[in-house]
């Protein structure tokens, strides 16, 4: 390839730390389909002849069919996946393969299909986002009367729903859907024909080949356009957002199916037992999900890192771009994929959360409520009343409801035997009406509106 300026071939050093073949192979069929479209282009423009472009099409077929069949032998001293794709050509159709790169730069080939690819990824996290978006709807639905408790700081808080609580990770990944929808939008441009990075004086049709590879335009800048890496950055940064929800609801599955918490039971499919204790069965599914954000935010940091002092346009430090985005895609895929796995698999517990909702007080915020609303006393008044009541209901060992009117008189004079109304797990979820809430209602209404949404 560079014959013509060099007279010696490259250090076996510098051969190692200059090829990608070893990861960029994976571009392979976006590099053909790029290749193809840029050749009709070239055809259509009569920058080279129809003849010519249906060799170079055909011959292109030909190699990809040879590298998905795995006959392709790829080779080290051509550097990169689109100088073997070219180094093939030139075996199969001859000079014609030589037309292939006129008007074309590697610079915009390699954005134009790493663009392609990170396209796809976006499409596969964007149809993962919505699998498991079904899966934990279709949790709520029914259960959204299930009591369970909610906690603040791991620590009981106030009782709320199975559905409220699932339809919660339904926004959050509802989230990641924009996210990434808005990234795909961003991304769908197409740098072909922006060249090394001055554009070409050849009559090219740069609208012709972003339609052919159903982008919405072409590039406005060709100096951007080699340059940019944007849209991998804002895949990463999109993965790595839905990677700690991910890992969020991960690290609730990891202690909810503890034998301390027994709030749901995890199946077979998602699970895994102990080389020594016969009894055990863990949730290496959700572990292991929890634990692919590192790689992936780590992929994000990678990236920028690569590219937050480099010059206008493109340099040789942008090789490193493909790797931790490759490896960042292959984690989020397998997490969303495990994630909506243990999620339509999963059965809660409903007794034992119905049990765990009304521990540690949990009702208080509900007598605090009742005071504000029958006493006509302001709400911090009635936090110390409450306060007081739960010391009180502490030393007996008992819960609010199972104080006696006496004693609950003895803190608060006016208290009426209408406070046992409220100090109930079902009516404390009963009375969370506002919107967005978690009575019942509500959460009916989250879930129909979200069903609507992915219809």
């Amino acid at each position: 390839m560079w014959g013509g300026r060099f007279a010696s071939g490259p250090d076996a050093v510098m051969e190692e730390i200059n090829a990608s073949i070893g990861f960029d192979r994976r571009l392979a069929a976006e590099d053909v389909e790029g290749s193809r479209a840029h050749a009709r282009m070239l055809a259509a423009t009569g920058v080279i002849t129809s003849g010519d472009a249906d060799q170079i099409c055909d011959g292109l077929l030909t190699i990809l069919s040879e590298i998905e069949g795995g006959t392709f032998e790829f080779s080290r001293a051509l550097e990169d996946i689109h100088m073997n794709v070219e180094g093939r050509l030139t075996a199969l159709i001859g000079a014609p393969a030589g037309r292939l790169h006129t008007a074309r730069s590697r610079n915009d080939q390699v954005a134009l299909d790493f663009r392609l690819w990170v396209r796809a990824r976006t499409d596969e996290a964007i149809a993962g986002l919505e699998a498991l978006i079904r899966a934990l709807v279709a949790q709520a639905e029914g259960r959204e009367a299930v009591i369970m408790p909610g906690f603040t700081h791991l620590q009981s808080a106030q009782p709320v729903t199975w559905g409220h609580h699932m339809m919660a990770y339904v926004e959050m990944f509802g989230r990641d859907l924009t996210r990434f929808r808005d990234a795909r939008a961003r991304m769908n441009e197409c740098p072909l024909g922006a060249a090394a990075l001055a554009g070409t004086s050849f009559p090219i049709d740069r609208e012709l080949t972003a339609k052919a590879l159903d982008f919405d335009r072409p590039t406005a800048n060709s100096l951007d356009s080699v340059a940019d890496r944007d849209f991998a950055l804002e895949y990463l940064s999109a993965a790595s957002i839905a990677a700690t929800h991910l890992s969020r609801f991960a690290e609730e599955l990891v202690i909810w199916s503890s034998a301390q918490f027994r709030f749901v039971k995890l199946s077979d499919r998602f699970t895994t037992g102990s080389s020594i204790m016969p009894q055990k069965r863990n949730p290496d599914a959700a572990e292991l999900v929890r634990a692919k954000v590192a790689r992936i935010t780590g992929a994000f940091v990678t990236l920028s890192t690569v590219m937050k002092g480099l010059p206008m346009t493109y340099s040789k430090d942008m090789q490193e771009d493909k790797e931790p985005v490759f490896d960042a895609a292959d984690a989020l895929s397998l997490a969303l994929a495990a994630m909506t796995g243990m999620v339509a698999d999963m059965t809660p517990n409903e007794a034992r959360l119905r049990e765990a909702a009304g521990a540690g007080f949990s009702t208080a915020t509900d007598l605090a409520d009742w005071c504000v609303r029958k006493l006509d006393i302001p709400f911090r008044s009635a936090h110390h009343i409450t306060g007081a009541l739960v010391k009180a209901a502490e030393e007996r060992g008992v819960d609010l409801a199972d104080l006696t009117l006496e004693e609950m008189q003895a803190v608060e004079p006016r208290i009426t035997d209408d406070v046992y109304s409220v100090l109930t797990v079902d009516a404390s979820v009963a009375s969370r009406t506002s919107h967005g809430g978690t009575a019942p209602d509500q959460v009916k209404a989250q879930i129909a509106r979200w069903k609507e949404r992915l219809a």
